[in-house]
């Protein structure tokens, strides 16, 4: 067979068909023509789909909706979330409170209650074991939050405490409610008493959505030992988050009678939360007050976090020496309304030719010091106080530094006696007045009562207890202050004049 051989049909002889291989046009100017117009048509063909690829802002090839949201990096919608992935910030309105009470002790711990409470803008119930007494023809109070009686809870297993199991229910029984809108569900007792701007600060840095479980323990080791250190002490209050409590909700009645044998609600509700695998955050703002005696030294230092709660009121001495327990929370309140993200904040201050050192808890008490004190030692807690259950020493879970019997060791204390807003916008005038009555009583704490009510002779004494009033001016915190680092703010003392030492809280020089 001949090499040379053409096939007949060759595939590369296709030329022979398309018009530009036409070897006898009829002219060489149609030729041209149609040449010209092939290649233009092509060229805007080309053109007209790059564009389009390029500017329309439906892809050709769809994604579902969930993927294109995981593509671009967000969530997925559901029904939990307010409004898709831009939520808003967490306000008051998003709180829903389940406040532990029962008909017996409502009347005489409502009061604590409504210090806090308000009407047409705090939500939740105080949640009681039976209806109010209706004989007695009192209406509810305007002034509490509205009530709820509790499900049946006979059917659960208990060995100490049935009302516990009653009161570890409020969580799912207030996630049933199904009140709108609701982020966080906040726990406590009817004597708790909460702060409910910090909280609102506090509970805004996180994120709802998840499962967050936020509270403290207890500040005395001993409970902490007995019950559990992972665990947030119902008396000062925890808050759940709508992820966690939809979850607990499905779980909690069957969880509560594989722990009947513990004592409290708030340690049952720790260790179901525990299955969920979710652990304690701690914010150092909510206070179980497991302390007996003088709170004093406990509030003088409050670490730098917003105040969030107090509890056991009654189980202590009242805030303020000259007060009632009532009246002492009602003086704390009035100055916690003028500056919330401020209160029990401390601030420290030195005059370096007095060599005096100053403590100001604002809105509370100020300490003067007639010698240098370090900044550690300042916001160390004086022991005023001894452990909740067997009134000891200690240990506490934090440290705290003895009450000296020695009157020149001792400073010299003022507490609140005016507090209001400045003549400028955003600012703040506080007054703290020395009171002898105080004095005494924080020198009655000391280990040697022998010698408590003696006066210091020492001369670098005399000229600080010549200050009878210490006058603070600040500018008012902001909340948003909460979300950077924790920095306590520094003061200066602006002159000593009549027997009135002048200071100015201010930020510290970087």
């Amino acid at each position: 067979m001949s090499q040379d051989r053409e096939p007949c049909c060759s595939p590369f002889k296709a030329r022979d068909f398309i018009v530009f291989s036409i070897e006898k046009p009829p002219s060489d100017f149609l030729f041209r023509v149609i040449r010209y117009a092939t290649l233009i048509i092509l060229v805007a063909s080309f053109s007209l789909v790059l564009y389009s690829a390029v500017t329309s802002s439906t892809p050709w090839f769809q994604f579902p909706d969930d993927a294109a949201r995981h593509s671009a990096g967000g969530l997925p919608a559901t029904a939990d979330y307010v409004s898709g992935d831009d939520i808003g910030e967490t306000n008051i309105s998003h709180l829903q409170f389940g406040v532990a009470g029962s008909v017996t002790t409502w009347k005489e711990r409502r009061h604590y209650s409504e210090l806090w409470w308000e009407s047409n803008v705090t939500r939740g119930y105080v949640w009681l074991d039976g209806k109010p007494d209706a004989a007695a023809s009192i209406p509810w109070p305007k002034n509490s939050p509205p009530y709820r009686v509790s499900e049946d809870w006979s059917r659960f297993k208990y060995s100490s405490s049935q009302a516990a199991v009653r009161i570890a229910r409020i969580v799912s029984e207030s996630f049933r409610v199904g009140l709108p809108n609701v982020r966080w569900f906040v726990m406590g007792d009817d004597d708790t008493v909460f702060f409910t701007e910090n909280l609102v600060s506090v509970l805004a840095k996180y994120d709802h959505r998840q499962m967050y479980y936020i509270g403290a323990n207890s500040e005395s080791v001993e409970q902490d030992v007995i019950h559990a250190y992972g665990m947030a002490f119902g008396g000062g209050g925890f808050a759940v988050s709508y992820g966690l409590a939809e979850k607990l909700a499905t779980i909690l009645d069957g969880c509560l009678d594989r722990y009947f044998r513990f004592y409290g609600s708030d340690q049952r509700i720790w260790a179901c939360v525990s299955e969920i695998g979710v652990s304690l955050t701690t914010e150092r703002g909510f206070h179980q007050t497991d302390i007996r005696g003088d709170p004093y030294g406990l509030l003088a230092a409050h670490p730098v976090a917003p105040l969030v709660s107090l509890h056991h009121i009654d189980a202590v001495s009242p805030i303020f020496p000259t007060q009632t327990h009532l009246h002492s929370l009602e003086s704390l309140f009035q100055a916690y309304r003028v500056d919330p993200a401020r209160i029990l904040q401390q601030s420290f201050c030195y005059d370096r030719r007095r060599n005096w050192s100053i403590s100001v808890s604002w809105g509370y008490t100020a300490q003067l010091y007639s010698w240098v004190v370090p900044a550690h030692m300042l916001e160390t807690p004086l022991q005023t106080f001894k452990t909740w259950r067997s009134q000891s020493q200690g240990p506490f879970t934090f440290n705290t530094r003895p009450v000296t019997s020695d009157p020149c060791e001792q400073p010299v204390i003022y507490f609140l006696d005016e507090v209001r807003e400045g003549a400028k916008g955003g600012e703040t005038m506080s007054s703290y007045r020395r009171r002898a009555q105080a004095q005494a009583q924080a020198q009655s704490q000391s280990q040697s009562q022998s010698e408590s009510g003696k006066a210091c002779e020492r001369p670098d004494y005399a000229p600080i207890m010549a200050v009878q009033r210490i006058k603070v001016s600040a500018l008012k915190m902001s909340p948003h202050d909460w979300k950077k680092g924790p920095r306590r703010q520094c003061c200066e003392m602006v002159k000593l004049k009549d027997s009135t030492l002048q200071v100015k809280i201010r930020s510290c020089i970087p």
